[in-house]
């Protein structure tokens, strides 16, 4: 089975997802996140202020190219990965892209009391989202298939994967 590949904004559920879609069809679960912060010894927020954004994005190139390589993974891959060209291409080939959206509002609720989102750690978190969010927006478009995530559960929305996943040849 192909690669799936979970992007979009982060608390958008892709980690939540992949956990289930991974349970359910017998995959192996990939947290991009948590995999560069136990190779690199350090949270995120840490690798962002001590070493900067561009070097966290050059890890994860690096991962998506191991990835890549591989099948049978669920991904959940971090927010920004997928507005790099060469990781769009990359994902695209070796498995099926699924974006998970929500509404600023709805993202801006389940980071408020997370401190670890350093590209938040800002005065106004909801505008930093709306302005990502729509520099993103061009880059997200290009996922095989989107899902509007905002009014469903965690487990609805791995359904809603589930159902795609259905039509394509894995």
């Amino acid at each position: 089975m192909k690669n799936i590949y979970l992007v979009g904004f982060m608390a958008t559920g892709k980690t939540a997802v992949a956990k289930i879609l991974a349970g359910r069809l017998n995959l192996k679960l990939v947290d991009m996140d948590a995999e560069i912060e136990a190779r690199e010894k350090m949270p995120i927020s840490e690798i962002f202020r001590l070493k900067g954004e561009p070097y966290f994005r050059d890890l994860e190139k690096g991962f998506i190219k191991r990835l890549a390589r591989g099948e049978g993974q669920a991904v959940a891959c971090g927010g920004g990965v997928f507005v790099d060209p060469e990781n769009i291409g990359t994902m695209k080939k070796s498995g099926v892209v699924i974006c998970l959206t929500s509404k600023p509002e709805t993202i801006l609720r389940r980071t408020a009391a997370d401190a670890s989102r350093p590209l938040l750690n800002v005065a106004d978190p909801q505008k930093k989202i709306e302005e990502l969010l729509e520099k993103r927006r061009p880059f997200y478009a290009q996922a095989h298939h989107t899902i509007d995530c905002d009014a469903l559960s965690v487990e609805e929305s791995a359904q809603a994967v589930l159902n795609i996943l259905q039509h394509e040849r894995l």
